[in-house]
C-alpha cells in the first residue's frame, strides 16, 4: 500500500527548499523526529537528486519525500529582461561580477529526474509548479509512490485532482520562498490559508490536504489540524536548523533585527516568491518583469557575490511571514517544539 499519512507519529512535513536549505541531513532529521521529510528536486542534477535521496534514506528509519519542479514554458518577454539587465548592471559592477545568461532550461532533466524516481522509489513524490501529465502520475501511483502536488488556489486543486494527484499541499500567501503557482506571470493570490483550506476540502472530500504558509508555531500547527489538514508543512521554521544548508548570511539576516517585513517579489528568479525585504527588492520588486528561470540565471552571480561578501542586501533571504519564531536548533528539537499539544 502507498503511504498515508496518519503514519506519521509527528503530523508534520520538512518543506522541500532548494537552492540550499535542504540537505539529505536535514530531511533525515525530520524523518526521524516523526514527520516526514523532504529532498529538493529543483537545482539538482539527477545525478545528485540520487545521491540525495540514497543518503538521506541511509540516516532515518521514517519516510522519506522527493520534491521536483514540473517544466513550464518561457513566461518572459525579451525586450523586458533587456531592460531589467540594464537596471542590474551597475548592482553586478558593485560587486564585481558580470550578470548572467537569461538562458531558458527550467530546470534540466525533467525525465531523467522522474527516472530517478522511478527508480528509487521514495515514500512520496511531490511537484511544484504546476502538475504533472496523469500518465505521469498514473506510472508513479503504480509503483506506491503517493503522488502529492503543490496548489494556491482552489482551481489549481481542482486540476491536479483531475489529473490523478492523490494528496495536496494546499500553499497560503504567507509562505516563504517561491510560491507554487502553476501560472508563472500571475500574481498569486491572498486567499488566507484558511480560507483555501475549507474551499479545496469542501470541493474534493477525502483527497488528503497538507496545509503550508505561514505556520511558526506549534498553536499554528493545531489550527490548521482543527480545520481539516492531515498535516503542516513547514520551512522557515527549519532554515535555522543544524542540519539545515541554510547559508550564514541567511542565518544572520533571520535574526537581524534590521530586518522587519517580508514582501512578494519576482525581482531575483523572475517568478513571485517571499523573501525578507532588503535593498534589493526595495530596488528592484517595482520594476521586475516576470520571467522564470531567465531572471533566476542572470541574478545568480550577483546573489552568489553578495553571499560570499555577507552582504544580506544583495540576495534573495526567503521567509514566510513567521520567520521571526525560527530557532536555531537541532531539527528534531523543532520538530518536537512545532508538534500539536
Amino acid at each position: 500500500m502507498a503511504f498515508s499519512f496518519s503514519e506519521l507519529a509527528v503530523p508534520l512535513v520538512g518543506a522541500p527548499m532548494a537552492g540550499g536549505p535542504s540537505t539529505p541531513a536535514l530531511a533525515a532529521a525530520v524523518s526521524q523526529a516523526g514527520g516526514l521529510g523532504f529532498v529538493a528536486g529543483g537545482y539538482r542534477t539527477p545525478e545528485q537528486l540520487a545521491d540525495d535521496l540514497t543518503e538521506a534514506r541511509v540516516a532515518t528509519t521514517g519516510p522519506t519525500g522527493v520534491n521536483l519542479f514540473v517544466p513550464q514554458p518561457s513566461a518572459a518577454d525579451i525586450v523586458l529582461l533587456d531592460e531589467y539587465a540594464g537596471l542590474l548592471d551597475p548592482l553586478a559592477e558593485h560587486y564585481g561580477v558580470e550578470l548572467g545568461q537569461p538562458r531558458f532550461n527550467d530546470d534540466d532533466c525533467w525525465s531523467e529526474k522522474l527516472q530517478v524516481v522511478a527508480e528509487l522509489r521514495p515514500t512520496v513524490v511531490s511537484f511544484a509548479f504546476g502538475t504533472p501529465t496523469p500518465d505521469i502520475l498514473e506510472l508513479l501511483r503504480s509503483q506506491r509512490i503517493l503522488t502529492v502536488v503543490t496548489v494556491t488556489s482552489a482551481y489549481e486543486a481542482g486540476v491536479a485532482v483531475g489529473h490523478g494527484a492523490e494528496a495536496l499541499v494546499v500553499q497560503g500567501p504567507n509562505a516563504g520562498g517561491h510560491r507554487g503557482t502553476f501560472a508563472p506571470d500571475t500574481l498569486p493570490g491572498t486567499d488566507s490559508l484558511e480560507n483555501l483550506l475549507a474551499q479545496i476540502g469542501h470541493a474534493h472530500p477525502g483527497v488528503p490536504l497538507v496545509a503550508a504558509g505561514g505556520l511558526g508555531t506549534a498553536a499554528d500547527v493545531s489550527g490548521v489540524l482543527r480545520r481539516g489538514a492531515v498535516a503542516a508543512q513547514v520551512g522557515t521554521a527549519l532554515l535555522l536548523a543544524h542540519e539545515a544548508g541554510t547559508n550564514p548570511t541567511h542565518r544572520a539576516a533571520l535574526t537581524n533585527p534590521e530586518f522587519v517585513n517580508t514582501t512578494v517579489t519576482c525581482a531575483f528568479s523572475g517568478r513571485y516568491a517571499r523573501s525578507l525585504e532588503n535593498d534589493f527588492t526595495r530596488s528592484f520588486e517595482d520594476v521586475a518583469p516576470v520571467g522564470y528561470p531567465e531572471i533566476h540565471h542572470m541574478t545568480s552571480p550577483i546573489r552568489a557575490a553578495a553571499v560570499a561578501m555577507d552582504d544580506p542586501h544583495g540576495t534573495s533571504l526567503w521567509a514566510g511571514t513567521s520567520y521571526r519564531t525560527a530557532r536555531a536548533a537541532r531539527a528534531a528539537d523543532i520538530i518536537a517544539g512545532l508538534a500539536p499539544r
